[in-house]
Protein backbone atom coordinates (compact mmCIF):
# COMPACT_ATOMS: atom_id res chain seq x y z
CA UNK A 1 0.00 0.00 0.00
CA UNK A 2 1.60 2.92 -1.09
CA UNK A 3 1.88 5.75 1.54
CA UNK A 4 0.60 9.41 1.24
CA UNK A 5 3.84 11.39 1.17
CA UNK A 6 2.97 14.73 3.93
CA UNK A 7 3.41 18.38 2.14
CA UNK A 8 6.58 19.46 3.27
CA UNK A 9 6.36 22.70 5.80
CA UNK A 10 8.30 24.30 3.45
CA UNK A 11 5.63 24.21 0.84
CA UNK A 12 3.52 25.26 3.07
CA UNK A 13 5.22 28.22 4.07
CA UNK A 14 6.06 29.32 0.35
CA UNK A 15 2.08 29.56 -0.08
CA UNK A 16 1.90 32.35 2.63
CA UNK A 17 4.56 33.80 0.60
CA UNK A 18 3.93 37.58 1.22
CA UNK A 19 5.70 38.48 -2.00
CA UNK A 20 2.58 37.00 -3.57
CA UNK A 21 0.35 39.43 -1.67
CA UNK A 22 -0.42 42.96 -3.04
CA UNK A 23 1.01 45.33 -0.88
CA UNK A 24 -1.48 47.43 -0.11
CA UNK A 25 -3.40 43.91 1.24
CA UNK A 26 -0.23 43.05 3.50
CA UNK A 27 -0.41 46.82 4.86
CA UNK A 28 -4.22 46.63 5.81
CA UNK A 29 -3.46 43.46 7.53
CA UNK A 30 -0.78 45.39 9.62
CA UNK A 31 -2.71 48.20 10.79
CA UNK A 32 -5.71 45.63 11.60
CA UNK A 33 -3.93 43.22 13.41
CA UNK A 34 -1.94 46.22 15.15
CA UNK A 35 -5.69 47.75 16.54
CA UNK A 36 -6.79 44.29 17.04
CA UNK A 37 -3.66 43.27 19.72
CA UNK A 38 -4.02 47.50 21.03
CA UNK A 39 -7.35 46.59 21.59
CA UNK A 40 -6.41 43.43 23.50
CA UNK A 41 -4.08 46.12 25.50
CA UNK A 42 -7.05 48.22 25.67
CA UNK A 43 -9.17 45.59 27.61
CA UNK A 44 -6.79 44.27 29.87
CA UNK A 45 -6.79 47.63 31.21
CA UNK A 46 -10.56 47.83 31.85
CA UNK A 47 -11.34 49.88 28.99
CA UNK A 48 -13.68 49.24 25.92
CA UNK A 49 -12.15 48.98 22.81
CA UNK A 50 -15.06 50.39 20.87
CA UNK A 51 -15.77 53.13 22.72
CA UNK A 52 -11.99 53.99 22.56
CA UNK A 53 -11.19 53.87 19.00
CA UNK A 54 -14.56 55.84 17.88
CA UNK A 55 -13.04 58.37 20.29
CA UNK A 56 -10.23 58.20 18.30
CA UNK A 57 -11.84 58.10 15.02
CA UNK A 58 -14.03 61.03 16.07
CA UNK A 59 -11.59 63.42 16.84
CA UNK A 60 -9.42 62.69 13.70
CA UNK A 61 -12.34 62.42 11.56
CA UNK A 62 -15.82 63.56 13.29
CA UNK A 63 -15.67 66.97 11.88
CA UNK A 64 -14.08 69.65 9.93
CA UNK A 65 -11.36 70.58 12.46
CA UNK A 66 -10.70 66.88 13.25
CA UNK A 67 -9.93 66.21 10.05
CA UNK A 68 -7.91 69.57 9.47
CA UNK A 69 -5.65 68.98 12.79
CA UNK A 70 -5.38 65.42 11.40
CA UNK A 71 -4.05 66.45 8.00
CA UNK A 72 -2.00 69.14 9.75
CA UNK A 73 0.13 66.33 11.44
CA UNK A 74 0.37 64.55 8.36
CA UNK A 75 1.61 67.13 6.29
CA UNK A 76 5.26 66.89 7.52
CA UNK A 77 5.03 63.27 7.71
CA UNK A 78 4.04 62.54 4.12
CA UNK A 79 7.30 65.16 3.35
CA UNK A 80 9.31 63.65 4.95
CA UNK A 81 8.35 60.16 4.37
CA UNK A 82 8.36 60.53 0.87
CA UNK A 83 12.01 61.56 1.54
CA UNK A 84 12.44 58.52 3.49
CA UNK A 85 10.58 56.42 0.70
CA UNK A 86 13.56 58.18 -2.02
CA UNK A 87 16.52 57.07 0.17
CA UNK A 88 15.61 53.43 0.63
CA UNK A 89 14.54 52.94 -2.90
CA UNK A 90 18.62 53.38 -3.11
CA UNK A 91 19.36 51.39 -0.40
CA UNK A 92 20.63 54.74 1.61
CA UNK A 93 19.48 54.09 5.26
CA UNK A 94 18.53 57.60 5.74
CA UNK A 95 18.01 57.87 9.32
CA UNK A 96 18.49 61.79 9.59
CA UNK A 97 14.89 62.99 8.49
CA UNK A 98 14.67 64.71 11.67
CA UNK A 99 17.55 66.70 11.49
CA UNK A 100 16.95 67.41 7.36
CA UNK A 101 13.32 68.89 8.79
CA UNK A 102 15.21 70.95 11.45
CA UNK A 103 17.62 72.20 8.70
CA UNK A 104 14.68 73.33 6.45
CA UNK A 105 12.70 75.16 9.18
CA UNK A 106 15.64 77.41 10.23
CA UNK A 107 16.69 77.98 6.23
CA UNK A 108 12.73 79.08 6.22
CA UNK A 109 12.47 80.94 9.36
CA UNK A 110 16.04 82.96 8.53
CA UNK A 111 14.61 84.12 4.99
CA UNK A 112 11.06 84.72 6.73
CA UNK A 113 12.39 86.98 9.07
CA UNK A 114 15.26 88.83 7.33
CA UNK A 115 13.38 89.73 3.94
CA UNK A 116 10.38 92.02 3.91
CA UNK A 117 8.08 93.97 1.65
CA UNK A 118 7.75 90.96 -1.07
CA UNK A 119 4.01 89.78 -1.50
CA UNK A 120 3.10 86.63 -0.82
CA UNK A 121 3.08 85.46 -4.33
CA UNK A 122 6.84 85.53 -4.44
CA UNK A 123 7.74 85.21 -0.67
CA UNK A 124 6.15 82.11 -0.43
CA UNK A 125 7.77 79.93 -3.22
CA UNK A 126 11.16 81.66 -1.95
CA UNK A 127 10.59 80.11 1.60
CA UNK A 128 9.84 76.50 -0.09
CA UNK A 129 12.76 76.69 -1.84
CA UNK A 130 15.06 77.81 1.59
CA UNK A 131 13.51 74.91 3.09
CA UNK A 132 14.23 72.73 0.39
CA UNK A 133 17.57 73.94 0.36
CA UNK A 134 18.55 73.33 4.07
CA UNK A 135 17.62 69.75 3.96
CA UNK A 136 18.77 69.06 0.36
CA UNK A 137 22.25 70.56 2.34
CA UNK A 138 21.95 68.29 5.00
CA UNK A 139 21.44 65.40 3.24
CA UNK A 140 24.09 65.92 0.15
CA UNK A 141 26.73 65.79 3.25
CA UNK A 142 26.37 61.86 4.42
CA UNK A 143 25.71 61.35 0.75
CA UNK A 144 29.25 62.82 -0.28
CA UNK A 145 30.65 60.83 2.48
CA UNK A 146 28.57 56.90 1.74
CA UNK A 147 29.58 57.94 -1.98
CA UNK A 148 33.16 58.80 -1.99
CA UNK A 149 34.63 57.39 1.35
CA UNK A 150 32.01 54.84 1.98
CA UNK A 151 31.52 56.32 5.64
CA UNK A 152 28.02 55.01 6.76
CA UNK A 153 25.03 56.16 6.34
CA UNK A 154 23.41 55.41 9.64
CA UNK A 155 26.16 56.83 11.74
CA UNK A 156 26.60 60.13 9.73
CA UNK A 157 22.44 60.86 9.14
CA UNK A 158 21.63 59.62 13.15
CA UNK A 159 24.76 61.97 14.12
CA UNK A 160 23.69 65.08 12.14
CA UNK A 161 20.24 65.02 13.68
CA UNK A 162 21.67 65.70 16.95
CA UNK A 163 24.05 68.89 15.47
CA UNK A 164 20.90 70.50 13.59
CA UNK A 165 18.51 69.97 16.40
CA UNK A 166 21.04 71.73 19.11
CA UNK A 167 21.77 74.26 16.47
CA UNK A 168 17.91 75.33 16.32
CA UNK A 169 18.07 75.23 20.35
CA UNK A 170 21.07 77.58 19.97
CA UNK A 171 19.51 80.07 17.37
CA UNK A 172 16.57 81.07 19.57
CA UNK A 173 18.24 81.13 22.68
CA UNK A 174 20.78 83.19 21.61
CA UNK A 175 21.32 84.87 17.70
CA UNK A 176 17.54 84.65 16.99
CA UNK A 177 15.82 84.90 19.67
CA UNK A 178 12.73 87.23 20.06
CA UNK A 179 13.61 89.35 23.00
CA UNK A 180 10.17 91.09 23.90
CA UNK A 181 8.70 87.64 24.03
CA UNK A 182 9.98 86.60 27.16
CA UNK A 183 10.43 82.91 26.09
CA UNK A 184 13.03 81.20 23.81
CA UNK A 185 11.49 81.55 20.16
CA UNK A 186 12.13 83.49 17.07
CA UNK A 187 10.41 86.67 16.18
CA UNK A 188 7.68 85.67 13.98
CA UNK A 189 7.84 85.53 10.28
CA UNK A 190 6.66 87.95 7.92
CA UNK A 191 3.18 87.43 7.03
CA UNK A 192 3.91 87.05 3.74
CA UNK A 193 5.53 84.20 4.20
CA UNK A 194 3.19 82.28 6.17
CA UNK A 195 1.29 79.59 3.76
CA UNK A 196 -1.76 80.21 3.21
CA UNK A 197 -5.17 79.03 5.26
CA UNK A 198 -7.22 76.36 2.78
CA UNK A 199 -10.29 75.54 5.50
CA UNK A 200 -10.96 79.06 7.28
CA UNK A 201 -11.38 78.97 10.77
CA UNK A 202 -8.88 75.95 10.76
CA UNK A 203 -5.34 75.58 10.36
CA UNK A 204 -5.46 73.19 7.16
CA UNK A 205 -3.13 75.39 5.04
CA UNK A 206 -1.56 75.12 1.68
CA UNK A 207 1.60 72.53 2.33
CA UNK A 208 -0.96 69.97 2.84
CA UNK A 209 -2.00 70.23 -1.26
CA UNK A 210 1.32 70.72 -1.70
CA UNK A 211 2.65 67.64 0.46
CA UNK A 212 0.07 65.37 -1.55
CA UNK A 213 0.91 66.63 -4.72
CA UNK A 214 4.75 65.71 -3.97
CA UNK A 215 4.10 62.52 -3.75
CA UNK A 216 2.82 62.83 -7.39
CA UNK A 217 5.88 64.02 -7.85
CA UNK A 218 7.98 61.66 -6.64
CA UNK A 219 6.24 58.79 -8.17
CA UNK A 220 6.92 60.25 -11.53
CA UNK A 221 10.35 60.61 -10.82
CA UNK A 222 10.87 56.97 -9.09
CA UNK A 223 8.69 55.08 -12.37
CA UNK A 224 8.75 57.64 -14.81
CA UNK A 225 12.61 59.04 -15.19
CA UNK A 226 15.94 57.79 -15.82
CA UNK A 227 16.83 59.27 -12.16
CA UNK A 228 14.16 57.38 -10.86
CA UNK A 229 15.41 54.19 -13.06
CA UNK A 230 19.41 54.47 -11.97
CA UNK A 231 18.36 55.18 -7.87
CA UNK A 232 15.90 51.72 -8.49
CA UNK A 233 18.85 49.72 -10.28
CA UNK A 234 21.43 51.02 -7.24
CA UNK A 235 18.88 49.83 -4.78
CA UNK A 236 18.36 46.54 -6.00
CA UNK A 237 22.26 45.73 -7.14
CA UNK A 238 24.52 48.40 -7.30
CA UNK A 239 27.06 45.89 -8.46
CA UNK A 240 24.91 45.61 -11.14
CA UNK A 241 24.11 48.98 -11.85
CA UNK A 242 27.77 49.84 -12.16
CA UNK A 243 27.94 46.91 -14.82
CA UNK A 244 25.43 48.50 -16.72
CA UNK A 245 26.89 51.55 -16.44
CA UNK A 246 25.06 53.72 -14.34
CA UNK A 247 27.35 55.87 -11.99
CA UNK A 248 26.59 54.79 -8.69
CA UNK A 249 28.28 57.56 -6.74
CA UNK A 250 26.25 60.18 -8.51
CA UNK A 251 22.91 58.75 -8.29
CA UNK A 252 23.92 58.36 -4.41
CA UNK A 253 24.62 61.66 -4.11
CA UNK A 254 21.43 63.13 -5.93
CA UNK A 255 19.21 60.56 -4.20
CA UNK A 256 20.19 62.39 -0.78
CA UNK A 257 20.44 65.61 -2.05
CA UNK A 258 16.45 64.99 -3.16
CA UNK A 259 15.75 63.27 -0.12
CA UNK A 260 17.03 65.46 2.37
CA UNK A 261 15.02 68.53 0.45
CA UNK A 262 11.67 66.72 0.78
CA UNK A 263 12.56 65.98 4.44
CA UNK A 264 13.57 70.09 4.60
CA UNK A 265 9.80 70.82 3.10
CA UNK A 266 8.35 69.17 5.83
CA UNK A 267 10.35 71.40 7.88
CA UNK A 268 8.88 74.72 6.27
CA UNK A 269 5.21 73.22 6.45
CA UNK A 270 5.61 73.68 10.22
CA UNK A 271 7.53 76.73 10.67
CA UNK A 272 6.10 78.64 7.79
CA UNK A 273 2.23 76.84 8.35
CA UNK A 274 1.73 76.24 11.87
CA UNK A 275 4.30 77.89 14.10
CA UNK A 276 4.69 81.35 12.10
CA UNK A 277 8.32 80.99 13.76
CA UNK A 278 11.36 79.10 14.99
CA UNK A 279 10.28 76.94 17.93
CA UNK A 280 13.17 75.23 19.70
CA UNK A 281 11.22 71.34 19.37
CA UNK A 282 8.85 72.27 16.38
CA UNK A 283 9.09 68.91 15.24
CA UNK A 284 8.08 66.21 17.97
CA UNK A 285 9.93 63.24 16.01
CA UNK A 286 8.35 63.56 12.77
CA UNK A 287 11.79 62.56 10.65
CA UNK A 288 11.39 59.16 13.11
CA UNK A 289 8.08 58.73 12.81
CA UNK A 290 8.80 58.77 8.73
CA UNK A 291 10.58 55.88 8.69
CA UNK A 292 7.60 53.81 9.51
CA UNK A 293 5.53 55.71 7.16
CA UNK A 294 7.80 54.96 4.65
CA UNK A 295 7.88 51.17 5.47
CA UNK A 296 4.35 50.42 6.45
CA UNK A 297 3.57 52.05 2.71
CA UNK A 298 6.19 49.40 1.59
CA UNK A 299 8.26 52.46 -0.51
CA UNK A 300 5.34 52.97 -2.54
CA UNK A 301 4.84 57.33 -3.06
CA UNK A 302 1.28 57.27 -3.35
CA UNK A 303 0.91 54.67 0.32
CA UNK A 304 2.72 57.08 2.45
CA UNK A 305 -0.21 59.81 2.11
CA UNK A 306 -2.39 57.24 3.53
CA UNK A 307 0.22 55.78 6.08
CA UNK A 308 1.42 59.74 7.00
CA UNK A 309 -2.69 60.06 7.73
CA UNK A 310 -3.13 56.66 9.86
CA UNK A 311 -0.12 58.18 12.15
CA UNK A 312 -1.83 61.49 12.04
CA UNK A 313 -4.98 60.02 12.86
CA UNK A 314 -3.02 58.17 15.93
CA UNK A 315 -1.37 61.34 17.06
CA UNK A 316 -4.59 63.96 17.16
CA UNK A 317 -7.02 61.59 18.67
CA UNK A 318 -4.48 60.09 21.49
CA UNK A 319 -6.17 62.10 23.48
CA UNK A 320 -9.74 62.20 22.92
CA UNK A 321 -9.28 58.73 23.38
CA UNK A 322 -7.97 59.07 26.95
CA UNK A 323 -10.76 61.63 28.25
CA UNK A 324 -13.68 59.61 26.39
CA UNK A 325 -12.25 55.98 27.58
CA UNK A 326 -9.86 56.72 29.99
CA UNK A 327 -7.28 54.95 27.98
CA UNK A 328 -3.82 56.06 28.07
CA UNK A 329 -1.89 58.44 25.44
CA UNK A 330 0.99 55.69 25.95
CA UNK A 331 -1.38 53.01 24.34
CA UNK A 332 -1.08 54.81 21.07
CA UNK A 333 2.36 54.87 20.87
CA UNK A 334 1.99 51.09 21.53
CA UNK A 335 -0.14 50.53 18.72
CA UNK A 336 2.65 52.59 16.71
CA UNK A 337 5.17 50.92 17.94
CA UNK A 338 3.35 47.09 16.54
CA UNK A 339 2.91 48.59 13.56
CA UNK A 340 6.57 49.32 13.45
CA UNK A 341 6.84 45.32 14.46
CA UNK A 342 4.59 44.05 11.90
CA UNK A 343 6.59 45.71 9.30
CA UNK A 344 9.58 45.14 10.14
CA UNK A 345 8.30 41.24 10.27
CA UNK A 346 6.80 41.25 6.61
CA UNK A 347 10.58 42.60 5.64
CA UNK A 348 12.50 39.84 7.40
CA UNK A 349 9.75 37.33 5.47
CA UNK A 350 10.07 39.00 2.42
CA UNK A 351 13.91 39.21 2.50
CA UNK A 352 13.49 34.89 3.50
CA UNK A 353 11.56 34.06 0.32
Amino acid sequence: MTEIAKPDWRTQVKRLNPNEMPSWLSTILIVVLAFLVGGILIFAIGASPLAAYAALLDAAFGDVNGFAETMVKACPLIFAGLGITVAFRAKFWNIGAEGQIYAGGIATALVGISISDLPALIFIPVALLAGALGGAIIGFIPGVLKAKLKVNEVITTLMLNYIIIQLTAYLVHSPMRDVSSGITISPQLDRAAWLPIIVPQTRFHLGILLAVGAAFIVSWLLYQTILGYQLRAVGERARTARFLGIPVERTIIWTMIISGALAGLAGTAEVSGVQHRLVESFSPGYGYLAIAVALLANLEPFGVVFSSILFAALLNGADAMQRAAAVPVPVIYVIEGLVILFVAIRVQVRRAH
